[in-house]
């Protein structure tokens, strides 16, 4: 199985797009939908603080009557966030998803922030091997 590394240094990008945890909601949003991401790291200088997803903003902004101008990002991001390290599989980070119920994993070395990876990348990383499996049986069988 694939190990969280390979995942990551097989990602187009290895940029974590992060904000510090004063920048407004709004802001925050908007820097979401320009790099097209669901969800951002909460750094405080390289402290990984927390993480904010479309879903935080959706069950801590909107429906508490929040305004996204003014709330500093701080007060509606997740402050518990579960990680992983590099060297794990990407079966520990399904079953992490699972039973978290969460769409997206920082990736943490030494304490700093490495990646995040989205139960897509999970997803579509799985489905690789799977069309990989595939055409090694077919080539196997066509040559058998």
């Amino acid at each position: 199985m694939i190990s969280v590394k390979k995942l990551l240094d097989d990602k187009p990008t290895s940029v974590v797009w992060s904000v510090a945890p004063e920048t407004s909601v709004i802001d925050t949003l908007l820097f979401m939908s320009e790099k097209n991401i669901g969800a951002v790291v909460v750094l405080d200088g390289e402290r990984l603080a927390g993480i904010f997803s479309e879903r935080d903003y959706a069950r801590k902004g909107i429906i508490q009557g929040r305004k996204a101008k003014s709330t500093p990002i701080s007060e509606v991001m997740t402050a518990h966030v579960f990680t992983v390290s590099a060297d794990m599989g990407i079966q520990e980070c399904m079953k992490m998803f699972s039973e978290k119920k969460i769409r997206h994993l920082p990736v943490v070395d030494q304490e700093k922030v490495v990646g995040v990876l989205s139960i897509g990348d999970i997803v579509n990383s799985i489905m690789y091997e799977q069309r990989q499996h595939i055409q090694f049986l077919e080539q196997y069988i066509t040559h058998a």
